[in-house]
C-alpha cells in the first residue's frame, strides 16, 4: 500500500500553494473519480489537499442574466437551482442524467469537468496508454473501442470525454475561472478542454495546483427552450454513446437562434459549429435537420466497432431538434 498524506485546506490561496508546491499533490474535492482510480493503481499522487471547506459554493444570478456557479457546488444542487431548471433547463438536464443520485450529492462542478476518461485502457493501469504514460501508445484503438470517439481523435488517443454537463456548458458559452500560482485566469469552454493531438496526456490548460473556483454562464434567451438528450446502453447510470445539448430559437418558422453540442461521440465536449452555421435562417423542417447533421458528422473517423456511432450522432441531433420544435414527427417537407 501507498502512503497518503492528507490535509484539509481552510483558503483557497492555501490550497493553491499547498498543491503547487509539490508536484506529487492533487486536490481533492468529491472524490468520485479521483478515489476510484487512487484504488486502481491509475493515479499515484502523495499528498491530497482537501478543499471541502473553501467557500466556492453556490449558483449566484448575475445582474446581466446569467449565473456563476461555485465549484464545489454539488451537482444535485445545480440542477435543483430554479433559476437553472427555468432558464437553462439542458444544465439541470445533463447533470440528473449524468450520475446516480448518490454521486450528483457528492460530486463537485468542477471535479466533473475534470473527470478523467472512462477507457478502460486507462484505467486498468497495465495497457499501454498515451494519457497515463506519455510515449506508451494507445491500446483503443485497435483494441475493443465500441465506446470510443469518432470525432476529434488523433492517431494517439480516441478515447471520449465523459463529462455530460460540459457539453451543456459548452453549447452555453461558458466561462471557466481558475486561481493558481501566477494569479486569477478565465477561459472560454472551448478552449479549457484540448483535443488529444500529439499530447493526450494533456487534457486542459491549467498549470499544476491551478484550481477551478467557478463557472460562468452568460445569458441566453435560447436557452429556455433547450434540452439534453442522452443515448445510452442503459437508461440508469451510464455514460453516453452519444448525446445532444440543444437549445433552438424559432420565429415565423425560421430558425433565429440555435446552440448544438455533443457528447459521446469526442475527445471533447464537441461544439456543432456546422449544424449551427447551417440551420440560422433555416426553416425548421427535417430535412434541414438531417443535413445540417450530415456536415457536422463529415469528418468522424470511426473505428470497425464505433461506426456506428455516426449515423447515431445524426439521428440523436436530429429528433433533439425536432423535439425542440415541439414535433418529433415532423414530416420532410
Amino acid at each position: 500500500m501507498r502512503p497518503i498524506t492528507y490535509s484539509r485546506a481552510t483558503d483557497t490561496a492555501t490550497a493553491v500553494a499547498a498543491v503547487s508546491a509539490d508536484p506529487t499533490s492533487d486536490f481533492l474535492a468529491g472524490g468520485t473519480t479521483e478515489i476510484d482510480l487512487l484504488r486502481q493503481n491509475v493515479l499515484h499522487p502523495r499528498r491530497l489537499v482537501d478543499i471541502n471547506q473553501l467557500p466556492l459554493t453556490g449558483v449566484e444570478l448575475l445582474p446581466d442574466g446569467g449565473v456563476r456557479i461555485g465549484a464545489l457546488a454539488r451537482m444535485s444542487e445545480v440542477a435543483a437551482t430554479p433559476v437553472v431548471r427555468e432558464r437553462y433547463p439542458l444544465i439541470s438536464q445533463a447533470l440528473e442524467l449524468g450520475a446516480s443520485a448518490q454521486l450528483r450529492h457528492m460530486a463537485s462542478m468542477g471535479g466533473n469537468l475534470l473527470q478523467r476518461v472512462r477507457c478502460s485502457y486507462f484505467r486498468d493501469a497495465e495497457s499501454p496508454c498515451n494519457k497515463r504514460e506519455p510515449g506508451a501508445g494507445c491500446s483503443a484503438i485497435d483494441g475493443f473501442s465500441r465506446g470510443h470517439a469518432v470525432l476529434g481523435t488523433s492517431e494517439h488517443c480516441i478515447a471520449t470525454h465523459p463529462s455530460d454537463v460540459a457539453v451543456a456548458l459548452m453549447a452555453l458559452d461558458a466561462t471557466v475561472h481558475t486561481l493558481g500560482p501566477s494569479g486569477e485566469r478565465s477561459y472560454a469552454f472551448d478552449d479549457f478542454f484540448l483535443l488529444p493531438g500529439d499530447s493526450p496526456h494533456r487534457e486542459h490548460p491549467m498549470a499544476h495546483g491551478e484550481l477551478i473556483t467557478a463557472i460562468e454562464v452568460p445569458a441566453a434567451p435560447v436557452a429556455r427552450n433547450s434540452l439534453y438528450l442522452k443515448v445510452r446502453d442503459r437508461e440508469s447510470y451510464e455514460f453516453a454513446l452519444v448525446s445532444v445539448a440543444a437549445a433552438l430559437s424559432v420565429v415565423d418558422g425560421t430558425i433565429a437562434d440555435v446552440r448544438v453540442a455533443l457528447g459521446g461521440v469526442a475527445t471533447k465536449p464537441w461544439r456543432a459549429w456546422r449544424v449551427e452555421d447551417f440551420l440560422i435562417g433555416a426553416r425548421t423542417v427535417r430535412s434541414n435537420f438531417e443535413q445540417a447533421a450530415r456536415v457536422e458528422l463529415i469528418e468522424a473517423r470511426p473505428t470497425p466497432m464505433n461506426a456506428f456511432k455516426a449515423e447515431l450522432a445524426q439521428r440523436t441531433i436530429v429528433r433533439a431538434l425536432d423535439t425542440l420544435t415541439g414535433d418529433p414527427g415532423r414530416s420532410a417537407s
